[in-house]
């Protein structure tokens, strides 16, 4: 399918790697240039391969979206880039509290906070910032990358999952605001995917496994999502670019507010 894509340039967070990296990629793919933001100082590098292989305009910065002066930083020099106009924005940086959050008294008050400030106030942050870029633009997209934590209260991991509450609840928010100067805000909520973060609660969840039933992590995992995911697989980072790009182009130009689970049928809503 032809998305149209190569007219204007991308923002991407989080893209040094996971989610955000492949999406990254496949707008360069689509012949789209792009801004990385990541707080890794990779993603300078990373930007040179990416802007290498594809032959496309690729500017990559360093920037700590839980630090609003960062991100107005960056916001500032988005319209300084030899880049096509900024046209959409994918917002995947995010963290987890580090923590195995059953029952959520597990945790104390203050392993809060770092989710909320990366998560919720980064979203923030971006949104504040670069709205004015788009609405100088006269158009666009936002895709904000979620998760299903957010939708039934996951217990591994409560602040992340509040926190991706709160970013469901934004994004409508946003879409409502927006839609008169033409700019679409959704959200993709990817269930089971293999990336840093959700290893890092999974294994914390596999070691509350009795000794007398222990098995390795990588077979209770695979086990854990045949059981609850109906198609019985992993998602790929690749499944859910995907779905962030039919999202930003003019194929999806009637679709806004919308929070689209790209799960393998894991949360459903009757």
């Amino acid at each position: 399918m032809e998305l149209g894509l190569s007219e204007g340039s991308a923002l991407v967070t989080g893209a040094a790697q996971g989610i955000g990296l492949a999406i990254a990629k496949h707008f360069a793919e689509e012949g789209c240039d792009l801004h990385l933001w990541d707080q890794s100082s990779d993603i300078l590098a990373i930007a040179d391969q990416i802007a290498d292989q594809y032959s496309v305009s690729v500017v990559g910065q360093e920037v700590d979206i839980g630090k609003e002066q960062d991100v107005t930083r960056a916001a500032g020099q988005l319209s300084e880039a030899k880049c096509r106009p900024l046209r959409y924005v994918v917002h995947a940086a995010a963290i987890g509290s580090g923590c195995f959050g059953f029952p959520f008294t597990n945790l104390k008050a203050s392993d809060w906070d770092k989710p909320l400030q990366v998560n919720l106030m980064g979203m923030v942050h971006v949104a504040h910032h670069v709205t004015p870029v788009l609405v100088n633009q006269q158009g666009g997209s936002f895709v904000f990358i979620g998760s299903v934590a957010g939708q039934i209260g996951s217990q591994t991991d409560p602040p992340y999952s509040a926190t991706k509450a709160a970013n469901i609840n934004f994004t409508q928010c946003m879409a409502k605001d927006l839609a008169r100067h033409r700019i679409r805000a959704n959200m993709v909520c990817p269930g089971m995917v293999k990336t840093e973060l959700a290893e890092s609660v999974w294994r914390c969840w596999a070691e509350q496994q009795a000794d007398s039933q222990k098995v390795s992590y990588e077979e209770w995992a695979d086990e854990k999502i045949r059981s609850v995911i109906p198609l019985g697989t992993w998602q790929t980072a690749e499944d859910i670019s995907n779905m962030v790009l039919f999202l930003s182009s003019n194929r999806a130009a009637q679709v806004t507010g919308q929070i689209i689970n790209v799960d393998g049928g894991y949360v459903m809503h009757w």
